[in-house]
């Protein structure tokens, strides 16, 4: 993975080397003790490509992000990262993983935004964006700052870099958030919910800066509420219930003409 020089952060540039496909999960099930949560879920992720994921709360949407950056462990299926395994099933049915520093490897090629934003309390904006760039990739303090003022500027808090996170909004923090996941360089970009701790009046910010990232050709797997902004930024969007994929399609064909029931029914709901 290219080392992120503070131009790129500003444009970030899809390199030519990467795959078409940046993650498959094939036949993904898992359980929380007896509940089965995901159901055999299937779904490919192509380069700069921006897929929305809806459905009612439990429907496993969560979870499944987890399972694809190594939070949540599998039961079997199979997932690839740029063409990398992370897990497989074996002759016996049992998800096997590859070793622990193949699955920190994978790791770094995607970053993750939580609806809770897990900023450190006792750092500085600025220090929570370098702060893992500087452990895990052993970049220098004077390499790694540049780009993370690049990156402020980028989700427009440059003014903030010294402040402490309780001194931000809730729309503040998430953008912080987002730079900090930015920073390690990814190649994918997995938010789980990004605006479901916010107030509505601090929505829209968040957003706009994913919007901004959608216009760059981010690849970026969305779990939503925000039926808006899967409508308009997202190429394709998913539903899910009860732990399996009920319906997806191209964002204008899956609001205009939903086809299955539930699907429908969620939406009449919804909207």
């Amino acid at each position: 993975m290219p080392v992120l020089t503070p131009e790129m952060s500003q444009t970030p540039a899809v390199p030519a080397e990467l795959p078409e496909v940046m993650i498959r999960a094939e036949n993904i099930c898992k359980r929380f003790a007896s509940t089965p949560v995901l159901r055999g879920i299937s779904l490919e992720l192509a380069r700069g490509e921006v897929v929305a994921i809806i459905g009612p709360s439990g429907s496993g949407k969560s979870t499944f992000l987890r399972c694809l950056n190594h939070l949540e462990t599998i039961d079997s299926g199979r997932i690839t990262i740029e063409g990398e395994v992370l897990v497989e099933t074996d002759a016996q049915g049992q998800a096997q993983y590859v070793s622990d520093a193949q699955i920190r490897s994978i790791g770094r090629k995607m970053g993750m935004v939580f609806q809770s934003f897990n900023l450190f309390p006792h750092l500085t904006v600025l220090e929570n964006i370098i702060e893992a760039p500087m452990l895990v990739k052993k970049m220098p303090r004077a390499t790694i700052v540049p780009v993370a003022e690049a990156l402020l500027r980028k989700v427009g808090l440059l003014d903030k870099r010294d402040a402490y996170p309780n001194r931000l909004s809730g729309g503040q923090k998430q953008r912080v958030a987002i730079a900090r996941a930015l920073a390690m360089g990814p190649d994918i970009l997995l938010f789980d919910e990004p605006t479901s701790a916010l107030d509505p009046e601090l929505t829209g910010e968040v957003l706009r800066t994913m919007r901004a990232l959608a216009q760059e050709h981010m690849t970026m797997l969305v779990v939503t509420h925000e039926m808006g902004f899967a409508r308009e930024v997202a190429n394709r969007v998913v539903f899910m219930d009860q732990g399996e994929i009920v319906e997806q399609a191209p964002a204008d064909q899956f609001f205009s003409a939903p086809q299955q029931p539930r699907t429908r029914a969620f939406l009449h709901n919804t909207l």
